[in-house]
Parts: structure tokens; C-alpha cells; sequence
């Protein structure tokens, strides 16, 4: 828990740093500071959820009231909230099934409530509930359903289905409102009376578990559900802070692009693999670094720099930007420069692709102190987040825009005599979506 507290708080530090964001560090500052209240808290809330019509109402009512005579917990107050049902099919149920899931995260332990075996959709939300460590119990209600012999059944398959999430004994079987039963009594004149009789809950195992873990891991829960709360809050200081970054990045990613078009525009090189490392500049991975508190000497911004030329050389990256640029500057009218002018447009995209996918990149590493000589590249990772930014930005709409962009910047407008663009439909050739192997 300190660890997570403390991690959480030199991330809004790092947030304190930046002019616009003081409202903002100051709110999450203060939502840690009141979590860190709550780590001895001796109220615990139990979310029951499930899908709709597994009887979610009617196990808290019978809970209450078992708990409303006797409280296992002299000094612990314990709440029962109940979620939204979830899959549940209507326009606003997209909505209310993450309200349920945000209900579920919230609380110190899970009730997950089902009246049969587990669909997919159910599997999935306790898959959900036990990433971040969501302390649950699986309840099967409606018991009484079942015959007699087919309860210990339907219980274990149950356990089977959740191996690795959930241990057997956070299985449980019961019947919060069970049918009432129909009782024949043979009257002494022959005739014979009937009637139906209600059944008490059957909450015996439930009532079991539910009192040895509130016994036994009442801290534990307290502080679970604390760290869950405290990385939510650093998600969000993450999620301010990479915005107000990359509105200080991108400004230099473009100052960079049109400074390697201009270069290629006027000494256009022999070969793919020169252009990618023309394109890249090892000072654009130092400022970009610098904004993200990752720090490089020049020797590691070289190599990094050198790293994502080869990369986007093996991709295929510079070869497919290259002919679609091409492609696209088909025209009388840049005939006599159109060697440097794919060179610089294609120089400037390659840029823009590399500088975009070091944000990406730079966004998932851990925000410390990293000393330059513990700085290191993970290839793969790189290779990734140069895949998916190249894929986000081959649109056909996009490159025509950037490359018009581009040629205004290179050939000043008394020398352009309007030059026409292929559209991108009319492109032979030029590819709408790459695949990666």
C-alpha cells in the first residue's frame, strides 16, 4: 500500500510541474489524502452482482435480516450494495453493465450471484473482478431449484469452471428465497387439506464463508480495495499528465519533420535505409525524452535514434510511405523536382511517425528518476508502438493532407504552379491497410 501511496504521489508531483494542471494535482492530492484515511476504516462494503433476475435483491433482504439478529462482527459495520444487473440488453445497458463493474471495484469484496452454470459473459466479469485482485465469492442461488442430487453437480462444475480465479471453498450454493412447498395434510373426515408453506433462506454456506473471511482477512480487504482506489487516482494524474505532454511534444515533433524535409528536399539520398536515418534525429529522442523525464546521454540517443531507423526500415514502414508519397505527388507540374520532394514529404512523415511512437512508447514507461546510464530501449516494445501509430496514421485522407502540408512548407507558393494530388481512390499501387506478420 506505502509503495502504491508513494508512487502515486511523485506522480502528481510531477504534475505540480506543469502550470495548467495546479486544480487538477490539487484534487487528486486531496482524494490520496483521504484514502490514506480509510486504511483503518472498520466499515466494509459488499457488492452483490450478477445478471439480472439471479435474485440479487432477494439475497441482500435475507442477509439483513440474518445479520439484523445476530452480527457475527461486534465491531465491524458491514454494508450491502447492489449493482445494476449486468448483460443487461437495452440501450443503456453498455452503461450500466460498467456501472456494475465500477460498483463491484469499489468495494471491499464481491458477491457474484448466478442461478446456473456460468455463461461466457459471467466468466468474463470474473475475469475482470480477479485481475485487479477483486476479493469474490461465486454464489449459486436458486439451490432449491435443483434436485437433491443435482446440486453437488451443478456445485462442482461451477468450481471446475473458475480454477485459477477463485479457490473451491469461495463456491457456494443457496437458496435466498426459496419456493414455498406444498404441504398435504389428510383431515380426520377423509378429506385433505393443502396449502403452501414458505421456506426459510438457506444461507448456511454463505454465512460460513462470508464469517471466516471477515474474521481472517478484514485488514486485508480494507487495504485491497485502498490500493485498487489509489491506482485509479493514478490512472487519472497519468492520464492529465501525458496530455499536457503531448501537447509540449508535438510542437517539436513538427519542428523536426520540417527540418528533415527541408534536409532530404535539398540532398536527396541513394537508398530506404539512409532516408530512415536522415529522418530520425537523435536530439528529437533527447527533448522528447526530456518531456517525459527520461533521460539519455548522446550516445543512447544515437542508438535509439539509429534503433528506430532500422526498425521502420525492416517493417517496411519507409518503403510503403515512400511509394504512396510518390503516388500521390504525381504531377506535371513537380516533375522537376520530384525526386527531393518525395524525399523531403516522406522524410517529414517518417519523423512524424517515429516522434509519435516515442510518446507512445514514453507514455508506458514508469515515470522516475532513471539515471542516462540505466536507460535502455525495449526493441519490442518500440517495434509495437511503431506499428500501431504507422497503422493509425497510413489513412489515405490523412497522407494527402500531410504530404499538401508538406510541399507548402518545401516549394514556396510563387514557384508552385497549384500542383494537383492523385486521389487516394485513384492511387494504383498505394496500399489501404498493412498487415504485420
Amino acid at each position: 500500500v506505502e509503495n502504491t501511496i508513494a508512487f502515486t504521489e511523485t506522480i502528481i508531483t510531477q504534475l505540480d510541474q506543469e502550470p495548467e494542471a495546479q486544480d487538477a494535482s490539487a484534487r487528486l492530492r486531496e482524494q490520496v489524502a483521504q484514502l490514506k484515511t480509510e486504511l483503518d476504516r472498520k466499515e466494509i462494503t459488499i457488492a452483490v452482482t450478477g445478471d439480472k433476475g439471479v435474485g440479487k435483491t432477494a439475497l441482500i433482504k435475507a442477509l439483513e435480516t440474518l445479520y439484523s439478529n445476530s452480527q457475527p462482527w461486534p465491531d465491524l459495520s458491514v454494508q450491502f450494495q447492489e449493482t445494476p444487473g449486468l448483460f443487461t440488453v437495452k440501450d443503456s445497458g453498455i452503461e450500466a453493465e460498467t456501472t456494475a463493474m465500477d460498483i463491484a471495484l469499489a468495494s471491499d469484496l464481491v458477491l457474484f450471484v448466478t442461478a446456473g452454470d456460468l455463461t461466457d459473459s459471467e466468466l468474463q466479469a470474473l475475469q475482470q473482478l480477479s485481475a485487479p485482485h477483486q476479493r469474490s465469492i461465486l454464489v449459486l442461488n436458486k439451490q432449491d431449484q435443483y434436485l437433491s442430487t443435482q446440486r453437488a453437480t451443478v456445485l462442482q462444475t461451477l468450481r471446475q469452471r473458475v480454477v485459477g480465479r477463485l479457490d473451491p471453498e469461495d463456491v457456494v450454493a443457496i437458496a435466498s428465497n426459496p419456493a414455498p412447498v406444498k404441504v398435504r395434510q389428510h383431515q380426520p373426515d377423509a378429506s385433505v387439506k393443502e396449502w403452501l408453506e414458505p421456506q426459510t433462506p438457506d444461507l448456511t454456506l454463505l454465512n460460513d464463508r462470508l464469517t471466516q473471511i471477515l474474521t481472517q482477512e478484514q485488514q486485508q480487504l480494507v487495504w485491497a480495495s485502498t490500493i485498487r482506489a489509489i491506482t485509479r487516482v493514478q490512472a487519472q494524474a497519468k492520464q492529465e499528465l501525458n496530455h499536457l505532454r503531448r501537447d509540449r511534444a508535438l510542437p517539436i515533433i513538427e519542428q523536426y519533420q520540417w527540418i528533415a524535409a527541408a534536409a532530404a528536399f535539398a540532398n536527396p539520398v541513394p537508398a530506404l535505409d539512409l532516408l530512415a536515418t536522415a529522418a530520425i534525429s537523435a536530439q528529437l529522442v533527447t527533448e522528447l525524452g526530456d518531456i517525459y523525464q527520461q533521460k539519455f546521454s548522446l550516445s543512447q540517443a544515437q542508438e535509439a535514434a539509429k534503433t528506430l531507423g532500422s526498425l521502420m526500415v525492416k517493417l517496411g514502414l519507409v518503403e510503403l510511405s515512400t511509394q504512396a508519397i510518390g503516388n500521390m505527388l504525381k504531377s506535371h507540374a513537380l516533375t522537376y523536382v520530384a525526386g527531393g520532394a518525395v524525399q523531403g514529404v516522406s522524410a517529414a512523415y517518417l519523423t512524424r511517425l517515429a516522434g509519435l511512437s516515442l510518446i507512445e512508447y514514453f507514455q508506458e514507461q514508469e515515470q522516475s528518476e532513471t539515471s542516462a546510464n540505466q536507460q535502455q530501449f525495449n526493441p519490442e516494445q518500440l517495434t509495437q508502438k511503431l506499428k500501431q501509430v504507422f497503422q493509425q496514421n497510413q489513412r489515405a485522407a490523412f497522407m494527402q493532407g500531410f504530404v499538401k502540408q508538406a510541399v507548402a512548407h518545401l516549394i514556396p507558393k510563387s514557384s508552385q504552379p497549384q500542383p494537383l494530388l492523385s486521389k487516394p481512390s485513384a492511387v494504383s499501387g498505394q496500399p489501404s491497410a498493412v498487415s504485420f506478420p
